[in-house]
């Protein structure tokens, strides 16, 4: 529903949270749906629109969406984490209300409560420009949306189990595109239809648990033209590497003989690799698809030097009318250097993931909550990781992370990958500079290689084994915001922390106060609500 009040339109949702069967590849699997969809549906809305989604949850457990790469500008409440919302309970509903302010481009949402991911539950999430500024493309013919990622068959709560056992999860048992596999049999449905000769934007992005995935068009090149809300340059793939969490836009044009091909999802560094295929039709073309697929890249260096030729467009307006580029990030002082190593311990023969040392626990007060009722010493400490971690972690502690990020600082944060497996960092809130992947470890002299010039602003990078990623941000939005490994077994074994940010003056110029619709639990749910500190 779209409704309009002097100023930006608003786009309304109302969506019930149910269990029911899917079955992605071919096995029956209680999954999560909404609205009685796998994947659930697509938002399409345009920069600055106002989006109020009203979810029912209908589960027999707390449950919570959140809205993957939309910066919430000024409004932490609405971000839907367990650090700064509560979970709803079920049962009940909780209405979010967002403004998609200043922003384009393609992105998810997906639940964050338990293993609820692995069951559904995720969507796509779009934001169009408005008529009003230059798209450096022609309009597409159609634009569709493709959400791939690895499925596991055991189900979220025996995924969950695994987890809390201390293992885990091993490998997936396959790959969907859509929530679906093509059979090849030739009575397969397609995906997505094209008209010979005109050209599609194709949304593509990874939902996945855990896995990084290879995607390929039979036949046809991709022109990548967005990339987590930014503009790139043109390039030309015959396939691309999207790593969990990651959104990539391309257009593909029909130029091939009218018949069926094969779109391919296929998983990357993992000892065996598994296929998952979708059929895309021609408009009264004639002939299945052929069965000899596009192969795969082999190696992670391919893959890095895939991640080298993303380039941020210059000259394109994203959602306000001047340039990309006129944004000079490479020309700021650096204020503080953060780096962060990832590690995996045992505790109690228990399988734990670690940044600097410390495993993140869940507290049962949203962190955010705790720092607005004046009760933060009650629920976790501040900077309680060094900003350097030394060469060896040994030992491990398991609490909350909170790094205390003074308001507009320009920050340097390095991942440090001390690990053989691949990373996937993503940061709520913001979107960072991704100036540079390198293998080995990290030192002040390898800013030399940054790019400074034109990387790409984005939200999610990943690192390769035994590898570093720095990125670049201003910390200029307040509010609690997670960063968090996108590989979700991680994820939730610790390997996520937060960034406090806090508005030095109290101006709601700054925060917005928190909602009067905002849940309350843990320790402050017996409170009085505090009286509104932004002014």
């Amino acid at each position: 529903m779209l409704t309009v009040q002097g100023g930006d339109p608003t786009i309304t949702f109302e969506w019930k949270v149910t269990y029911g069967t899917i079955s992605p590849l071919g096995v029956p699997v209680k999954g999560i749906l909404i609205n009685g969809q796998f994947p659930g549906p697509n938002i399409n809305s345009t920069t600055n629109n106002n989006v109020i989604v009203n979810v029912f949850n209908n589960l027999d457990e707390p449950f919570l969406l959140t809205w993957s790469g939309v910066q919430h500008r000024k409004n932490p409440w609405q971000d839907g984490v367990l650090g700064t919302n509560c979970p709803i309970p079920p049962g009940k509903n909780y209405t979010y209300k967002f403004q998609v302010k200043d922003q384009i481009g393609s992105y998810m949402y997906y639940p964050v409560t338990a293993m609820h991911k692995a069951a559904g539950g995720f969507g796509g999430l779009r934001i169009n420009s408005r008529l009003l500024i230059p798209v450096p493309y022609a309009d597409p013919a159609d634009d569709y949306t493709l959400i791939a990622g690895d499925f596991f068959n055991k189900g979220h709560a025996s995924l969950k189990k695994v987890l809390e056992s201390g293992r885990n999860l091993g490998r997936c048992d396959g790959v969907h595109i859509n929530g679906k596999v093509a059979k090849g049999d030739g009575n397969d449905e397609p995906l997505f239809t094209m008209e010979a000769g005109k050209t599609y934007k194709y949304r593509i992005c990874n939902a996945g648990i855990k896995t990084s995935l290879n995607v390929r068009f039979q036949g046809h090149t991709m022109k990548l033209v967005e990339m987590e809300g930014s503009h790139t340059v043109q390039n030309d793939y015959e396939s691309l590497d999207v790593h969990v969490g990651q959104c990539f836009s391309v257009l593909v044009t029909a130029n091939q003989e009218p018949k069926d091909y094969f779109v391919v999802a296929s998983t990357r560094f993992t000892k065996r690799e598994v296929i998952a295929t979708g059929v895309i039709r021609y408009n009264n073309g004639k002939g299945a698809p052929s069965p000899k697929l596009p192969p795969p890249p082999v190696g992670w260096a391919w893959s890095l030097n895939q991640f080298r030729t993303f380039r941020w467009n210059l000259t394109a307006s994203a959602a306000r009318p001047n340039p990309q580029g006129s944004y000079k990030y490479g020309s700021i002082n650096i204020t503080r250097t953060i780096k962060l190593a990832n590690t995996a311990h045992k505790v109690d023969g228990k399988l734990r993931y670690a940044l600097n040392g410390v495993s993140y626990v869940e507290p049962t007060t949203p962190l955010k909550l705790a720092e607005y009722y004046n009760v933060a010493d009650k629920v976790f400490k501040y900077d309680n990781i060094p900003d350097d971690p030394p060469a060896e972690i040994t030992k491990l502690t398991m609490e909350p992370i909170v790094l205390n990020m003074t308001h507009r600082n320009f920050v340097e944060i390095i991942f440090e990958n001390r690990e053989t497996a691949i990373q996937s960092y993503h940061l709520d809130g913001y979107s960072f500079f991704a100036v540079a992947i390198e293998t080995g470890n990290w030192s002040p002299e390898k800013r030399k290689n940054y790019n400074l010039l034109d990387a790409v602003s984005r939200h999610t990078i990943q690192v390769f084994p035994k590898s570093w990623a720095a990125i670049l941000l201003t910390f200029d939005n307040c509010g609690m915001w997670n960063i968090r490994s996108e590989v979700w077994d991680r994820r939730y074994l610790g390997q996520q922390l937060y960034a406090s940010v806090v508005s030095p003056n109290k101006s709601l110029k700054d925060e917005y106060n928190m909602p009067d619709g905002a849940l309350v639990c843990g320790v402050v749910e017996s409170m009085p609500r505090p009286p509104p500190p932004y002014t």
